[in-house]
């Protein structure tokens, strides 16, 4: 569905659909500042923007649990989860952000269960929870059950509760348009609205709020190999470099540990939290000596670079469809669960290795490899969702200068493009979609504060045009001008006279292959994660990222920037979309070489062989890097546990 006919102003408009952005849209309604304004007679002018329809956001796709010490198997106590967040990040975390994370874990939880999500439940009624890698008791010790689970759907019953509620309320959607702009005021201190591609109609439409928010997901097609769906393009985190902002810890992407071989699929981590064995090529179960006492629920990046050590080491084996490929992958042993047990708690596994391997997973071993999963970085945030920019108090030598955060007026995010710093240098399973509840919630809360202090109803019942007497309205109408003039350009036909070379089509006049690749933005994509999977999935250097630099910025970036669509038609042109997409690709690729490169040390998910050890000394900060690529470095929030070895 899409709106009839836009407001002239917007109180606020939230763009993506996913945990994220319809958490913000329900914190915003239920909250007691709209509460009071509607008893007023006063309703907030809502949007919600999304590149999908809703129950198709990448939120459904979450398998294992999301992370709560609500104690309902184990002894748990909330702060043995901040320490383990902490610690899972590898002292990367920001610990004021953490602490409110696992503070606010069970009651976030319980609003969830108040919501409709079925969670599965132990004989006695209470929520069931299980083991997931790095969640443990007594502050590092006996691992724990802190994740509550939905079969191994939870992402799937979560989505769809938090959706029927945003229905419930009289959330208003605006399904499949995609956001081509935000645009601020050119100091970059004020949110003026976003343009809209409604995909539908080919329409560009100026959406003019005082208030955007920012719930787009990751970027995980930055790689070939990747457990995220087609859509995850990193759209939000582009928007934000695009108009002159920042990304925090850019460098860091998780790699699942157990991707369906050659395949990406995820299989969760719920498989090995029930009893599913990691081994090599000899049958050995190597974990126990990579993470003695967690073995195979040791933090998820461990056990990435654990399985690649163990290929390096010629222990791998190859995928059984291709017998005489590569040894790349090792072995998932999951026939120590009972199969009637396997079947009620993991049936989304199970399924995927049938469908997708022909192989069953009860009597035989399944062929896994790490596949590029969560962003942890993305665009600055406080605890409140409000954006910041990192500058410099002074002109002076940036390496001198002290910074502050100084806040985007009415700009907020949360989700996977948002970067709190509650995962640091590397994600612990069960807390993305914590993050996404509980932090999309909040920011939500701190829009309707914003709202209720000046909302757009109130000015149209005084008889005032909030249009108007907006100073920043012609921003939006100037970009959306120049936006519809760059789309008609990508849809106008190709003269016939034009070089044969630049002839996107590839037609017998421009034989090459190579060209014809050239002008295909989906092989563009492909070609972009090739080039990323071989530059820094798990491990990394000088020389491999920089030879990834030179590829992209030598040759992709050129031929992305060339892209013209095949087709005239407006109406549900997905190559359009496409270009668009491996265009905020490109940038963001180059943005994370550019951090990576920066950071001469590992830590987490980033191993740099080059600089095999954690830097505390030089590097104990957040990377923020613009698109003119600059990086500057934001210290990390320290409060209750000074970094130390991490061990498992």
């Amino acid at each position: 569905m899409s709106p009839k006919q836009l407001e002239d102003m917007y109180d606020a408009v939230i763009v993506g659909a996913g945990a994220a952005g319809l958490s913000a849209a329900l914190g915003l309604l239920r909250s007691e500042a709209i509460r009071e304004l509607k008893d007023q007679g006063l309703d907030p002018k809502i949007l919600v923007i999304s590149k999908l329809q809703p129950l198709r956001s990448h939120t459904g796709s979450a398998e294992g649990g999301i992370a709560a010490s609500l104690g309902n198997i184990d002894r748990d106590d909330w702060h043995w989860h901040y320490y383990d967040t902490v610690k899972g990040g590898d002292w990367l975390v920001d610990q004021d952000a953490a602490e409110l994370l696992a503070r606010e874990a069970p009651a976030t939880v319980i609003r969830l269960e108040h919501d409709g999500v079925a969670f599965s439940r132990t004989e006695d009624g209470h929520i069931a929870q299980r083991r997931f890698g790095g969640h443990t008791a007594d502050f590092g010790g006996e691992p724990v059950r802190r994740a509550a689970y939905a079969a191994d759907r939870v992402g799937h019953q979560i989505l769809h509760s938090l959706w029927q509620q945003c229905v419930a309320e009289g959330v208003e959607f605006a399904e499949e348009w995609y956001v081509t702009d935000l645009v601020l005021d050119a100091g970059r201190t004020h949110v003026s609205g976003v343009v809209a591609y409604d995909t539908r109609n080919g329409e560009t439409h100026a959406v003019h709020a005082r208030n955007v928010m920012l719930a787009t997901g990751g970027a995980g097609r930055l790689f070939r190999t990747t457990s995220n769906s087609w859509d995850l393009t990193g759209d939000g985190m582009a928007l934000a470099l695009a108009a002159g902002l920042q990304l925090e810890d850019a460098e860091f992407v998780q790699f699942h540990p157990t991707g369906l071989a050659h395949t990406g699929i995820l299989l969760s981590e719920a498989a090995r939290a029930e009893g599913g064995v990691l081994r090599n090529a000899d049958g050995e179960a190597f974990m126990a000596r990579y993470a003695p006492g967690h073995a195979d629920l040791a933090a998820r990046d461990v056990v990435s670079r654990s399985i690649m050590a163990e290929v390096d080491a010629g222990r791998g084996v190859a995928d059984p469809k291709d017998p005489d490929g590569p040894k790349d992958c090792v072995w998932l042993d999951m026939t120590g669960i009972d199969k009637d047990h396997m079947e009620a708690v993991l049936p989304q596994v199970v399924e995927t290795i049938r469908d997708y391997a022909n192989i069953d997973p009860s009597t035989q071993y399944v062929p896994v490899k790490p596949t590029a999963h969560y962003t942890m970085g993305g665009i600055p945030i406080t605890t409140e969702g409000v954006v910041y920019r990192w500058l410099r108090e002074d002109g002076s030598d940036p390496t001198a200068a002290r910074h502050r955060r100084v806040p985007v007026k009415g700009l907020f995010a949360a989700g996977e493009c948002s970067c709190v710093s509650v995962h640091g240098a590397n994600r612990l399973g069960g807390n993305s979609l914590l993050d996404a509840c509980l932090f999309g919630t909040r920011a939500g809360e701190t829009i309707a504060a914003r709202i209720a202090e000046n909302p757009v109803a109130q000015a149209e019942l005084e008889g005032s045009d909030p249009l108007a007497d907006d100073p920043y309205a012609d921003l939006v109408d100037e970009a959306t001008k120049e936006r519809k003039a760059m789309i008609a350009d990508l849809l106008a036909p190709i003269d016939a006279g034009d070089d044969a070379d630049a002839d996107p089509l590839g037609n017998a006049a421009a034989a090459d292959e190579n060209a014809a690749a050239d002008g295909n933005p989906y092989a563009l994509m492909a070609k972009l994660g090739a080039i990323m999977d071989r530059a820094v999935a798990v491990r990394c250097d000088a020389n491999s990222i920089a030879t990834a630099l030179n590829a992209l910025t030598g040759d992709l970036v050129p031929h992305v920037a060339d892209l013209h669509a095949h087709s005239d038609s407006k109406v549900f042109n997905q190559e359009l979309v496409a270009i668009l997409e491996v265009r905020n690709l490109a940038m963001l690729a180059v943005t994370m070489l550019t951090a990576t490169a920066a950071r001469h040390e590992s830590r987490g998910s980033l191993k740099r062989l080059d600089f095999p050890d954690r830097d505390d000394e030089k590097f104990l900060a957040h990377s923020m890097t613009d698109r003119a690529a600059e990086v500057s470095w934001q210290p990390v929030h320290i409060a209750d546990y000074p970094p130390k070895t991490r061990e498992y």
